[in-house]
């Protein structure tokens, strides 16, 4: 079994130590009517994206994602949360330390024996969380069950969908598709970026991601016999039906959407071993990305 296999499967038993967490590193995050801004690279960013998204639309204040080489520092916020499992990405911390002083930061990581550590003004460890493969699965989820816990929007059903997207088989072929276009609303446009993303990085796939009421706006062309359409979360009335006319594979979202992210996560690497490619060794990346100076 691939690290990223064994790391995705241990995602119930991580979302519940993450419900836990929360409830200890309260007052490390953002208080209600704070402005908010959450930051991240890569999958963090995704991450990001559905935090901010879901604290908003929860109505616990102005809420606000970025990539954190694209922070806006001319933006007063009240918390800047930084998402990184490494603790060591050089856009984060330099970030962090463009903050220092001025403006509150918390640091979400799994490696407490990083830089990150001490470059915030607050850390959560995720420690138990903490990931071996390049290609991010529980640290990333764990980091959104944080979030969602601290806003009350966390349940044991959602491990249970968990548990029951771990179990249930895929849907025979899909993972002989020759694209893959995942859709998201609300807080799982995010979760489609990122599902779109762990694609890519373990199975070189053709993928993409939209808002699933901006797929009928061009993208939809894409989709014929042999391609599949993934919604996570609630679709838009008679989008099913429409890709249905188009011939293409129609997969909705029928468990809770951070569940049908680890539907994906499990799609990834069976395309892969379909492709007969090492999803531990996901080309020209590594497991951080630090800039020389």
């Amino acid at each position: 079994m691939s690290h990223v296999e064994d790391e995705l499967n241990s995602q119930p038993e991580c979302w519940t130590r993450a419900a836990r967490q929360a409830e200890r590193s309260a007052a490390a995050l953002p208080a209600p009517g704070e402005r908010v801004a959450v930051v991240g690279c890569g999958t963090s960013y995704f991450m990001a994206q559905a935090a901010a998204a879901l604290r908003e639309s929860a109505g616990r204040g102005e809420t606000d994602a970025f990539a954190a080489s694209e922070f806006p520092h001319g933006r007063r916020y009240d918390r800047v949360v930084a998402l990184t499992r490494s603790g060591t990405t050089t856009e984060v911390l330099d970030l962090l330390g463009k903050l220092r002083g001025h403006t509150p930061t918390t640091a979400v990581t799994a490696d407490p024996d990083t830089p990150v550590m001490t470059a915030a003004d607050e850390v959560v460890v995720l420690d138990f969380a903490d990931e071996r493969s390049v290609v991010q699965t529980r640290f990333a989820t764990s980091a959104l069950t944080l979030f969602r816990a601290h806003l009350g929007l966390h349940t044991d059903a959602v491990v249970a969908d968990a548990r029951t997207a771990l179990s249930t088989p895929l849907p025979a072929g899909l993972d002989a598709c020759t694209q893959f276009t995942f859709l998201g609303r609300g807080w799982t446009v995010g979760l489609a970026s990122e599902a779109g993303l762990k694609m890519r990085e373990a199975s070189l796939a053709w993928t993409e991601a939209y808002p699933a009421m901006e797929y009928r706006h061009g993208p939809i062309s894409v989709t014929t016999e042999g391609t599949a359409t993934w919604m996570l979360g609630e679709a838009p009335d008679g989008l099913a039906a429409q890709v249905g006319a188009t011939g293409g594979w129609w997969i909705e979202g029928r468990l809770d959407p951070l569940a049908e992210l680890v539907r994906v996560q499990r799609l990834a690497v069976a395309v892969a071993a379909r492709r007969g490619l090492d999803p531990d060794r996901p080309r020209h990346l590594t497991r951080s990305v630090i800039l020389a100076p």
